[in-house]
């Protein structure tokens, strides 16, 4: 067990300790998808047969990855440099590597990609290219058998309305990237915020849900504005002038703890709730006293659109069709690992206020790329985004076996903003259109295996 923390210097210091030169820096990216029976599109469970266990022990058995187990159910899997775990409603998550440039991510992802379509096939599942649970509702998804989950399942409910959706239904793509210093850091931090309205509406992927549409582009977005007020939004501070680690470490240190763990034990704190990890420090929990462990796993109970530890997390994207998996940590790589790019990116959106942002994030998670601002709509906006993170990328000059750049990853997407539409709109025509309503086309096309979606 680490020491116990004796200042809070040395929970800023957790924060300095991530920043690396600029010929260190990586990109990562953690990718969630949901699993669903090939013919009704329901969830399939974490139990049983064809469950999402059976599908990690596939995994671990033909290709050699390491089971991970709690309570002698296998929860994860590891590899040599990435692993493979579950999300609360049994989503299957790639966390990936740490790659020096997307064409790594490339190779690993679609690695990824066909050991998932070649196991699942036998199994009679689909994995599907969407950022939702499109068929199953709340009670019909079994809750991943985890101690941290049974411990956040229950006050979920006690703090809004869809946190438990939240949990079991929602898939997302996340990019983590590294920074230089603090001042680095915040400035990536403040334009990976201030980008969120445009990364619902690039990246809106979850129009459908217990069956049906339901009336949202992104509804996993808007799930995350109603889970709960603690954690979760775009913490104001981060607009400041002048904010740095000690801000987020202020904000952090009030934000109520979900748990401690010792050994592999967790022990339940939200009963009554309201210990914040400020109270921690100064007061302990019984015997128990604050270590930098602690405060690590406590950062990671933190929900913000984007999220500070060792490196910069960026939280903001639906899960997507396989060939636009890497357009959201290529995007990211472009506009904050140069520095006129990040500046270029922050001159689109600097003059919103608080309260624009917030509203504006709602209105992009029904409308898209068609939410107005002021005389333009977004649409132009995420045009002139992907154009300059592509610039960033070209500078950058991380080339494949081709000599192609990374920018290749953003080709498509380009065409899609450019066109005014993300891939939940792609889905919803459909939906209407040729799939008539029927769960089971939708799945045979939006299924991985599915001829065009790889």
């Amino acid at each position: 067990m680490s020491d116990e923390i004796r200042s809070k210097e040395e929970l800023l210091e957790y924060f300095r300790s991530g920043s690396k030169p600029r010929d260190q820096w990586r990109i990562g990216t953690e990718y969630e998808k949901v699993a669903v029976d090939a013919r009704s599109g329901r969830a399939i469970p974490f139990s049983g047969p064809r469950g999402v266990e059976a599908i990690l022990r596939a995994l671990a058995d033909r290709y050699g990855y390491e089971p991970q187990d709690e309570e002698g159910r296998i929860i994860a899997l590891k590899g040599p440099a990435s692993s493979i775990t579950l999300e609360p409603g049994g989503q299957i998550e790639l966390s990936g590597e740490q790659c020096p440039d997307i064409h790594c991510a490339h190779r690993e992802f679609t690695r990824h990609v066909e050991e998932l379509i070649e196991v699942t096939r036998g199994l009679d599942v689909a994995v599907l290219a969407l950022g939702m649970q499109p068929a199953s509702k709340l009670d019909q998804i079994e809750l991943l058998p985890k101690a941290r989950y049974r411990i956040m399942f229950p006050y979920m409910a006690r703090k809004g309305r869809l946190g438990q959706r939240m949990m079991k239904q929602t898939a997302g793509v996340q990019a983590n990237l590294d920074y230089g210093d603090e001042a680095d850091a915040m400035r990536k931090l403040r334009v990976s915020f201030a980008l969120t309205p445009l990364l619902y509406a690039i990246f809106g992927n979850s129009p459908l849900s217990d069956g049906d549409l339901n009336g949202y582009l992104t509804f996993r977005a808007h799930i995350w504005s109603d889970t709960d007020p603690d954690r979760c939004g775009i913490p104001p501070f981060v607009f400041n002038d002048g904010a740095g680690f000690e801000d987020y470490t202020e904000y952090a240190l009030d934000v109520p703890m979900y748990f401690l763990i010792r050994g592999h034990h967790y022990i339940d704190l939200t009963r009554p709730p309201g210990l914040t990890f400020r109270q921690f420090m100064d007061r302990g929990h019984g015997r128990e006293r604050a270590t930098l462990e602690d405060w690590g796993n406590h950062l990671t109970t933190i929900f913000t659109e984007v999220r500070l530890k060792k490196y910069i997390e960026i939280r903001s994207a639906d899960s997507q069709p396989p060939a636009m998996m890497l357009a959201l940590p290529a995007l990211c790589k472009g506009i904050l690992y140069d520095s006129d790019c990040l500046l270029g990116a922050w001159d689109l959106v600097k003059r919103w206020s608080y309260a624009e942002r917030v509203r504006l994030g709602g209105l992009a998670t029904r409308m898209g790329l068609e939410a107005p601002v002021g005389r333009l709509k977004l649409k132009e906006l995420a045009v002139e985004l992907v154009q300059i993170a592509m610039a960033g990328l070209a500078r950058q000059h991380a080339v494949n076996e081709r000599g192609d750049d990374e920018s290749i990853y953003l080709a498509r997407l380009f065409d899609q903003v450019r066109g005014g539409y993300n891939h939940a709109n792609v889905v919803v025509a459909r939906w209407k259109g040729p799939w008539n309503y029927d769960m089971s086309r939708l799945v045979a096309g939006l299924s991985y295996a599915a001829e065009g979606i790889i």
